[in-house]
């Protein structure tokens, strides 16, 4: 007796080897024997080849059927073809950690879930999902590690701010509450006040930064 596993494969065979069906856009899952057919075909004689196709593999139980036609005049673009196109660009964007993050799409909706250690990489995810053709919005549930103590995020920022050649430390006032940050002072430039807000979301763990800087013109 076959597992699912190895029905999987077969029907997945199958499809492939069927002249005419286009197997790249169809999904296949078994579960107890049972096969649900998913994606998308170009026209409804191809839908039931694929189905019939998949009766032909030895083991198949049953067959739920879920695939839809999407002619060629209709070229909006599947679910599954949007996800996959974010996860290519996920994996070639440095600034993101593909390995801890989730992609969901459903009706050309993203919900991006999981956990970072950044701000930044939480920000670039959205707004390279956000950049795929046919994403008609962005969920970014995405969840931040909790940060190291407050003390500790304080002396982080205080010390990349320190490194800003541009930038007075000794003007700049900086209150860390868990990961909540809020800074202060006075600056001479608005230059100068995000150089500073850029520093304070770099610390690992920042949730959030209250920018109260003022710039004295």
């Amino acid at each position: 007796m076959k597992t699912d596993s190895q029905l999987q494969h077969d029907v997945m065979a199958e499809l492939e080897w069927e002249p005419s069906v286009d197997h790249a856009d169809i999904g296949v899952a078994v579960i107890d024997g049972v096969v649900t057919l998913s994606g998308y075909v170009k026209s409804y004689p191809e839908k039931i080849a694929a189905e019939k196709a998949t009766r032909r593999v030895a083991g198949v139980k049953a067959i739920a059927e879920e695939i839809k036609v999407r002619f060629p005049s209709q070229p909006k673009t599947a679910d599954h073809e949007i996800a996959k196109r974010i996860v290519d660009m996920f994996a070639w964007n440095v600034s993101i950690p593909d390995d801890k993050i989730t992609v969901k799409v459903e009706s050309g909706w993203v919900t991006l879930s999981g956990k970072v250690d950044w701000f930044y990489q939480k920000d670039e995810a959205m707004k390279a999902a956000g950049k795929v053709n046919w994403v008609t919005g962005v969920s970014n549930l995405i969840e931040i590690h909790p940060m190291p103590t407050s003390t500790d995020v304080r002396a982080r920022i205080m010390s990349a701010i320190k490194r800003q050649a541009d930038l007075d430390a000794g003007r700049i006032t900086v209150l860390a509450d868990g990961g909540r940050v809020t800074l202060g002072g006075k600056v001479s430039a608005w230059n100068e006040r995000q150089i500073a807000e850029r520093a304070a979301w770099s610390a690992p763990g920042v949730t959030k930064v209250e920018d109260n800087i003022l710039v004295s013109l």
